[in-house]
């Protein structure tokens, strides 16, 4: 979906802009028949393309849920999310509404004791890291997937949720019965043995393009710039490695390796979760990973290209994953298949190829087939957000928490990392989370994180 901001919203964003930090005003009639008391208070850190039109939507559709404030290094988008949020309430309410407080720094915001809980939507390299300070902040988290840029830092998210006791749900909404029931359907099919012993597992991810080159062009006023960048290594500001300055288009960043590793965690994340979910190795990975892919030759968008990477897990299970396939998950077994993927994007930028059936087995009966009592039931989500904010409440483990949106990530990465060290054979431990005798991919399991913006 393309969001154009018109000369009238750049005006009137420039107005609030100025009232970034200014008390929230929240009339009681906001809430309905949900009490002040009783509700959950939400801020939104980073107010872009994907918090608009999902995480924000996702939340404030909840009447026992309000989002309070906003985030983020763009003021021109700190006004336009305090905007959007003001208007959505003055829509539900019928009154005029003016209460969504403004920041330009996420640790304000998490030190407001009036917040509960964040959603997490800034770009994959900040991930980890603001859930850590978020966490730490005693503050619970909906985090957008993937859960970290490297592997280290998913490792400490993860033990930082640990050590918090705080709720932190990655978006991972694939497993929640809404919008796509679909997926966990096919996986208590595979793991009550509808198809036979499970064998091997096919994913399949849509591409990115590569992008022309990019002249240095002037960081404009209302963007930090060197925040956004955050532990990264400093490089010259041009708009399609940001985000787009009049429209909420996909950003660029999502293309570039300085901040995420491309379509292996943008879309694979989501798959190989599912793909463990099914594989009942939620809480594990592969030991062996090899594979090559094409990058980039020229231009500044540099992710990956056409790939295939393969995998061994330790019972035995393979996995294949590749930019050819069909995108969705397939899970084959001694007995038959079953093919699944969404029936719709999330966004309507989201990148999309033909439409496919999003559920398909080798003998349609498989389908059919009843779970009975005594068999594996898996955790049962009706919405992603809506599992978050009732686990906020009863401080009950959600459908994604930390460890299992980690280990899907860390799968991922260590794909990533076979692209990077095409035909090499690498051994993976899981436990440990290292490479066995491969300092040249254990080189790759962190990055130095500039300072100040470390965890």
């Amino acid at each position: 979906m393309t969001q154009h901001i018109s000369r009238r919203g750049l005006i009137k964003a420039g107005a609030a802009a100025a009232a970034v930090g200014f008390p929230a005003i929240v009339p009681s009639s906001v809430f309905g028949a949900t009490s002040p008391s009783n509700r959950l208070n939400i801020g939104a850190i980073g107010v872009g393309r994907i918090s608009r039109i999902h995480d924000m939507p996702s939340v404030w559709k909840y009447d026992d849920a309000h989002i309070v404030a906003v985030c983020d290094l763009d003021t021109k988008r700190i006004a336009l999310g305090r905007q959007l949020v003001d208007e959505t309430y003055a829509r539900k309410t019928g009154k005029a509404y003016s209460g969504t407080r403004g920041y330009a720094d996420y640790h304000e915001l998490l030190a407001n004791k009036d917040i509960d809980g964040v959603l997490i939507s800034t770009p994959d390299h900040q991930h980890a890291i603001v859930a850590v300070h978020a966490v730490r902040a005693g503050k619970d988290v909906y985090l957008q997937k993937p859960a970290s840029l490297t592997i280290a830092e998913g490792r400490a998210m993860a033990d930082a949720v640990a050590k918090t006791d705080r709720i932190l749900q990655i978006g991972s909404q694939q497993r929640s019965l809404d919008p796509w029931p679909q997926f966990h359907r096919t996986c208590e099919l595979v793991r009550n043995g509808r198809i036979g012993q499970l064998r091997h597992v096919e994913i399949g991810l849509p591409g990115d393009p590569s992008g022309p080159d990019a002249t240095p062009m002037p960081i404009p006023p209302n963007l930090n710039y060197d925040a956004w960048l955050g532990s990264t290594p400093e490089v010259y500001y041009t708009e399609i490695r940001v985000h787009p300055q009049n429209s909420f288009d996909r950003p660029g960043w999502l293309r570039l390796e300085q901040f995420g590793a491309g379509m292996i965690t943008g879309w694979g994340a989501h798959h190989v979760d599912i793909a463990h979910w099914g594989m009942d190795m939620e809480h594990s990975g592969p030991v062996e990973v090899w594979g090559r892919a094409e990058f980039p030759k020229s231009g500044l968008w540099n992710v990956h290209g056409p790939f295939e990477t393969h995998a061994r897990y330790a019972n035995g299970v393979t996995m294949t994953m590749s930019g050819a396939l069909p995108n969705g998950i397939k899970f084959i077994g001694s007995e038959g298949s079953i093919f699944v993927t969404r029936d719709g994007p999330v966004t309507a930028s989201d990148p999309s190829g033909p439409k496919i059936d999003p559920l398909v087995a080798s003998n349609p009966k498989i389908l059919d087939s009843v779970i009975g009592p005594n068999e594996v039931h898996l955790y049962r989500s009706p919405e992603q957000h809506r599992n978050w904010l009732d686990s906020m409440r009863s401080r009950q483990p959600n459908i994604s928490p930390a460890e299992l949106g980690h280990r899907a990530c860390s799968t991922c990465l260590v794909h990533s990392i076979a692209m990077h060290l095409p035909d090499q054979h690498l051994e993976w431990d899981p436990a440990a989370e290292r490479f066995v005798d491969n300092d040249a991919a254990n080189a790759r399991l962190s990055r130095p994180m500039r300072k100040p913006y470390v965890i």
